[in-house]
């Protein structure tokens, strides 16, 4: 897809949402959130990732989780746990493009499949505004974190994600 139909399929997923935001125009090679911070002057703890986790189970479980760019992932208990299953893991480039048709550092929570649930860390609700994915490395969404409790199904769960350090 071009940048400028990645915009249009990124705002008829946000505009229903009913909630303010911002599109920001990236260069690709710069997408991935610590260099997107460094070129464009956003603070690295307002950015929060979209990582796709894979509980092994079969079937294969799987889940979204929204994490403060600074913070850690618990994927070996918090995710664990909330899959119910024995491991888990990060979904692979393969498997997250295969599952939302968006690339790794450019994944966005907004359009993805209606069964993939969507878990924000509690943290990522703290700060005044959010530097999201947009669905490919063109594109971010900045927005109020109050836009992902528009999300049919999204939960904040607590504890998703550990602070740095």
């Amino acid at each position: 897809m071009d940048a400028e139909a990645d915009r249009k399929r990124l705002v008829e997923a946000l505009t229903p949402l009913g909630v303010e935001f911002e599109l920001f125009a990236c260069d690709p090679a710069l997408a991935d959130t610590a260099q997107f911070c460094a070129a464009y002057g956003f603070a690295f703890e307002d950015s929060a990732n979209t990582i796709v986790v894979v509980g092994k189970a079969q079937p294969r479980r799987y889940a979204a989780c929204v994490v403060l760019a600074p913070h850690r992932l618990d994927v070996n208990r918090a995710v664990k746990a909330r899959l119910g299953t024995r491991k888990a893991s990060f979904a692979g480039a393969d498997e997250t493009r295969e599952l939302t048709g968006m690339a790794i550092g450019g994944v966005t929570p907004f359009g993805l499949p209606s069964d993939l649930p969507v878990w924000v860390d509690g943290a990522v609700m703290t700060r005044p505004r959010v530097v999201l994915g947009g669905g490919s490395r063109s594109w971010k969404v900045i927005a109020p974190p109050s836009i992902l409790l528009a999300l049919p199904g999204a939960e904040v769960v607590d504890g998703l994600a550990g602070p740095p350090g």
